[in-house]
């Protein structure tokens, strides 16, 4: 009689071993977030039971690519200019180390129609997706949640409902900044915004305004920028042609507070004698002159959180739906 040869399977390992099976996964795939003793305990069950991956194998039955996508809706040329969205890529990078998933970088191209990223991810060409710097029409939205995909948001969705997402709170940082300047003794203050089509400069911007409401302030100095030295400069320009008197600058992101700050030296105002500014964000804040005083924004604690999440969703753990929202601070400097 010939007996039947039963293939171990990860289940298996992770039962021999009494680890979860997402740990006997990273454990297998290189010991991220593994403990020592989980790591020893599996690898013991590995030996024991003759377990033996096979990629190519389990790639024909669950038609993993073994790659995910990191989703960054903004031209290239972002990428190298912008802190935030070069932490991004490189914190999700750092936190596949230790496994075997490649890294698909996908960025908008211009003229590119709308969906086109959307339509790419659910045609089966990654595993999973981290979106970052999403805009309202870009689809990335609906298309995430009613696909199949694991996805996870960098920042808050504008539907948040069935998604997942981790965020600063992005209205308190605005308040922490916007309440500097009042406590300085400021009195007009105006607010250079970002994207109206991003959560985070809409939750920035209300923060903003109810600080001052709060404190019976003016809230009509208001500049929409785009997260870009030259959008911060032209909003500053706009702002002191309409209110050429204001004594206080909230700027939505340092590289707007950093155009701004070029724009008030050219008028001839001292930062922060004639005019305080405040920033967001705490990358590069060191760099300006004067240095800024700005609310740091946790962005390697909030990519490794996202990392870590649809590590955890393409396991197949139960990932607890609320979001991780991080608390933002005050960092000071002394243009404010």
């Amino acid at each position: 009689m010939v007996t039947k040869h039963i293939v171990p399977t990860l289940d298996d390992v992770a039962r021999a071993a009494g680890v979860s099976r997402s740990t006997a996964s990273r454990a297998i795939n290189g010991g991220d977030r593994v403990s020592p003793e989980a790591q020893q305990a599996v690898d013991a069950a590995i030996l024991r039971l003759g377990y033996a991956p096979n990629r190519a194998a389990r790639s024909l039955v669950t038609r993993r690519t073994d790659s995910i996508a990191l989703v960054v809706p903004e031209p290239d040329a972002r990428i190298l200019t912008d802190p935030f969205l070069a932490g991004v890529v490189r914190g999700v990078s750092e936190g596949l180390g230790g496994t075997d998933l490649q890294l698909v970088l996908l960025l908008a191209r211009p003229g590119e129609r709308p969906g086109h990223i959307a339509r790419y991810l659910n045609s089966g060409h990654v595993d999973g997706v981290i979106i970052a710097s999403h805009h309202k029409d870009d689809r990335l939205e609906p298309e995430l949640r009613s696909g199949t995909l694991p996805g996870v948001f960098v920042g808050r969705p504008f539907d948040s409902a069935g998604l997942h997402y981790v965020d600063v709170d992005n209205a308190a940082g605005a308040r922490v900044a916007t309440q500097r300047l009042v406590d300085r003794g400021c009195r007009s203050i105006a607010a250079i915004t970002g994207p109206q089509d991003m959560t985070a400069s809409l939750d920035r911007h209300e923060g903003w305004r109810r600080t001052l409401s709060r404190a019976g302030l003016p809230t009509d100095a208001v500049a929409n920028g785009d997260f870009t030295v030259e959008g911060g400069a032209a909003a500053m320009e706009r702002v002191l042609a309409d209110h050429p008197d204001i004594d206080g600058v909230f700027a939505a992101s340092d590289l707007m507070a950093s155009g701004a700050l070029q724009v008030l030296r050219d008028h001839g105002k001292k930062v922060p004698d004639d005019v305080a500014v405040v920033g967001f964000d705490a990358l590069g804040a060191e760099r300006t002159t004067p240095r800024l005083t700005t609310v740091l924004q946790p962005v390697v604690e909030m990519v490794a959180a996202a990392t870590s999440t649809l590590l955890d969703m393409l396991a197949g753990e139960d990932v607890h739906p609320e979001p991780r929202i991080f608390v933002p601070r005050l960092v000071e400097g002394d243009s404010a």
